[in-house]
């Protein structure tokens, strides 16, 4: 791939088409708390059952990131993004029809939740080939398209319920969401899909000879985009299996056309692919042996379980205190989402600064929003919540920081299996958060013991993270001097951040 295309260009259509795509499949989800005490009149269903629709629509992309990931590499951002808009749109409009709170669940939840993480790897993907030096600047303008589309279609579906009630409002949102195909038409790939490396690969194995030959692994070598053999690479763990895949399609091609092959060849290829897999699972464990790495997830799982569901729940609490009769102009969900989407370029800012310590600013973000939570119960006015709101919201931007933080604590090389980890823990807490809010309201019929639980969750976890990565306690400091930064036109490592 030449450099020229790099930085610019068509790169700029790419961050508009991936800016928009990820403004229409997060609109809806991240701004779900204006939708759910409508859910709660429809369906009369207790708190702690309907908040699954808005806890699994922001969490099950996150928990399903590696196979969303998966998708992308074999099959390009285009299709995955064109695929991606028949789910997002059809779950929407099935949302419509749902005759019950298990069938939201279902449709919007589980469905529009995968659409909005297979939107998120492909934007993400395609934005890193076409950019190199700009790939941060690029990545955080894609990336701001989740808050602005909550931001908007906080105040939109507002607007629209209003106007042609709940089904109408999401048979609209729906068919917005059928737009991302026409984003996708803007993705042009770069690189060629490894599901065609694949069957390129095969094709030109034709004999059994060639696919056994030599075996091992420390024979098998290939340039980054290509399929020919030279000495200058080692495949890694992904190339292997892909290569490997390779050799099974062409076994059965070979037998197709009437050769045959022993169960010792058979037996070689399981062995590969074991050999492949058992790799990958000893690099993932290599990771969570890492004090700083298992440190990071448990604040990152605690801050999603405590910090999320103020964006689910916050409409319903102004509601429930009688600080609000009707739904305003610029509903709290809206502050909250353009208070992120300010936190995710402040942050990001702030942890250029060579003497800022990127885990410990993660760490103040968790702290920021643990007070605001606890404060939330005894606050008896509506400019009271709108200030809390941006501040939960403005810590919500740390999101941004965990790239950076991941990168820091196991390097580039591990970055794709590392984030994909921490992808989890964060869609694990966002799961189980807004249920756990929910029940407790059922079980009180108070939000006041919640957010006290959720503030101290979060207090907890900033704790356990300052702690646990100390120099003292860590046996290592945590950053000791800012990396060098190291631009590659592989979109590997960023990939993985869906």
């Amino acid at each position: 791939m030449a450099s020229k295309v790099l930085d610019g260009g068509w790169g700029w259509a790419i961050v508009v088409a991936s800016f928009m795509a990820q403004f229409l499949a997060y609109g809806s989800p991240q701004s779900v708390g204006v939708l759910y005490p409508e859910w709660l009149h429809t369906y009369q269903q207790g708190k702690g059952l309907t908040a699954w629709v808005g806890s699994l629509v922001s969490g099950v992309g996150l928990i399903a990131s590696p196979v969303c990931s998966a998708c992308v590499d074999n099959f390009g951002a285009r299709p995955v993004t064109i695929f991606s808009g028949v789910m997002v749109a059809g779950g929407l409009m099935l949302s419509a029809f749902a005759p019950n709170i298990e069938f939201l669940i279902f449709s919007y939840g589980i469905v529009v939740g995968l659409g909005c993480g297979l939107v998120y790897a492909a934007t993400l993907t395609i934005t890193c080939q076409y950019f190199d030096k700009r790939r941060g600047l690029a990545l955080g303008i894609v990336t701001t398209g989740t808050s602005v589309g909550a931001f908007i279609y906080a105040t939109a579906q507002n607007e629209l319920i209003m106007l042609y009630g709940l089904h109408g409002c999401l048979l609209i949102i729906g068919a917005l969401a059928l737009n991302l195909m026409a984003c996708a038409g803007f993705m042009r790939p770069l690189n060629m899909p490894g599901y065609y490396l694949k069957q390129k690969a095969a094709l030109e194995r034709n004999t059994e000879e060639q696919i056994f030959e030599k075996p091992q692994l420390g024979d098998l070598k290939m340039t980054a985009g290509s399929t020919t053999a030279t000495p200058e690479k080692t495949l890694g763990v992904k190339e292997l299996l892909i290569t490997i895949d390779a050799k099974d399609l062409a076994i059965q091609t070979t037998k197709k056309k009437g050769s045959s092959f022993s169960g010792f060849d058979i037996i070689k290829v399981i062995k590969d692919k074991w050999q492949a897999y058992s790799k990958y699972i000893h690099s993932m464990s290599e990771i969570l042996q890492d004090q700083a790495m298992v440190a990071f997830c448990i604040g990152v799982f605690m801050f999603s379980l405590g910090a999320f569901p103020p964006g689910l729940f916050i409409e319903d609490v102004a509601q429930s205190q009688g600080l609000i009769e009707e739904v305003s102009l610029i509903p709290l969900v809206s502050i909250g989402a353009i208070a992120a989407c300010v936190g995710k370029l402040g942050l990001g800012i702030l942890v250029d600064i060579r003497w800022i310590n990127s885990i410990y600013l993660y760490a103040f973000t968790m702290f920021a929003g643990g007070v605001a939570l606890l404060i939330i119960p005894l606050t008896n006015s509506y400019i009271g919540l709108q200030i809390l709101s941006a501040i939960v919201g403005f810590a919500n931007g740390n999101w941004s920081l965990t790239s950076y933080i991941t990168t820091k604590i196991v390097g580039l090389e591990k970055l794709t299996q590392a984030h994909g980890i921490v992808m989890f823990f964060g869609g694990f807490g966002i799961i189980l958060g807004p249920p756990v809010v929910g029940w407790f309201f059922d079980w009180t019929q108070s939000y006041d013991l919640a957010f006290y639980f959720s503030g101290s969750f979060v207090l907890l976890g900033a704790f356990l993270l300052t702690l646990l990565t100390l120099p003292f306690c860590n046996g290592k400091h945590p950053e000791n001097d800012k990396p060098e930064v190291i631009y590659t036109s592989s979109c590997d490592k960023v990939a993985s951040v869906a």
